[in-house]
């Protein structure tokens, strides 16, 4: 019998996919990793879900304590980046460091599992020519979350199953609901579990940042108005702002340094191209030369055409590289992925270092 660990939040995703590879025969393992204390998927409400669905299923249920290493590299990653003006992306960190490379590592180590599982609306497969595991994007675009798994390892990629990337979001609800799981009408997450275990992103940034009051500036420097602390704020920002002014105002660059927040007009957003660094190669080899691809900035955004090119550097640890835009791009933010794809195939992606 085929053995296989599945990652269970506690939400609809995760159920379905354990029911589908158990009702496949599989012999399930249910895994639920505790990140963090409070409301919400992932932390208690979420292990009392998962801990009810492995009971519903017959399959047993392990949760492994994570919440020192979530500490680490999600919650104190977020505050220093906001600390320093940027705007970190927590989901594809958390991917590589807290959940896929440990849950594999546990699933191996403890349990003598060579397969693990999770509710992503990704696929995988292997590509004979390159001697690659290749990440694709879920056939339905409106639920892809291939951009937050780009950094994952080939190691990891040759092991997860993704039972879900080959169907529409509404089918997942009509296979939980057919299998009569309690989590087929569960309302879906719609932000961040740090955020919904604070109530919001600035009360959970407050408990660690004091904020402190500075200027809200044009380009010139001129003062326009008050902010009460530059990590409430992110690159593409219109609302809150609290300026008065004859044309809307956007959030163009923080200054944290000097403890202000720049704003300009929609034009002063926009820019075509950036360096990307902390890079990761997932279906193709680094290349040498300069690539086209479509590069993607933000999970909800569009994947627009661009060239890739490699920088060259003094340090072997130095891995960057430089993306032109074709058309300029609005807010490309440092701190947040870009991912470029070739179609439904994801190359690589690292995280936006500045914007050139």
């Amino acid at each position: 019998m085929k053995n296989v660990v599945v990652g269970l939040s506690g939400g609809v995703d995760s159920s379905t996919a354990a029911a589908i590879l158990h009702d496949q025969g599989y012999s399930v393992v249910g895994l639920t990793l505790w990140l963090m204390k409070g409301k919400g998927q992932c932390c208690s409400e979420g292990m009392v879900d998962a801990a009810q669905l492995c009971e519903q299923l017959g399959i047993p249920h392990h949760i492994v304590d994570t919440r020192e290493s979530f500490q680490e590299n999600i919650v104190d990653y977020l505050v220093a980046g906001y600390s320093t003006g940027i705007t970190p992306l927590p989901c594809s960190q958390c991917n590589k460091a807290v959940k896929f490379s440990p849950m594999l590592h546990y699933a191996q180590e403890t349990l003598g599992i060579d397969r693990i599982a999770t509710g992503h609306y990704a696929r995988t497969r292997y590509d004979a020519a390159s001697e690659r595991y290749q990440l694709l994007r879920a056939i339905d675009r409106t639920k892809d979350q291939s951009y937050f798994l780009y950094d994952l390892s080939q190691d990891v990629l040759a092991r997860v199953i993704f039972p879900l990337g080959e169907q529409p979001k509404t089918e997942t609800r009509r296979v939980a609901a057919a299998f009569g799981l309690h989590t087929a009408d569960k309302p879906e997450s719609q932000d961040l579990c740090l955020v919904e275990a604070n109530g919001s992103m600035r009360a959970f940034l407050d408990k660690y940042i004091t904020p402190q009051s500075g200027n809200i500036v044009d380009q010139a420097g001129n003062i326009l108005g008050q902010h009460e602390g530059v990590h409430h704020y992110t690159i593409g920002q219109r609302k809150g702002l609290g300026v008065a002014h004859s044309e809307p105002l956007y959030v163009v660059a923080l200054d944290a340094a000097n403890n202000r927040v720049i704003v300009g007009d929609r034009t002063a957003t926009l820019a075509s191209d950036c360096t990307v660094q902390r890079l990761n190669w997932v279906s193709i080899a680094a290349p040498t030369a300069p690539i086209r691809a479509d590069v993607q900035i933000r999970y909800r955004s569009l994947a627009m055409p661009a060239t890739i090119m490699p920088l060259e550097s003094d340090s072997p640890t130095s891995d960057r590289v430089r993306v032109v835009f074709d058309e300029p791009q609005s807010s490309i933010t440092p701190g947040q992925a870009a991912v470029w794809y070739d179609g439904e195939v994801l190359l690589g992606g690292g995280i936006i270092d500045r914007q050139a």
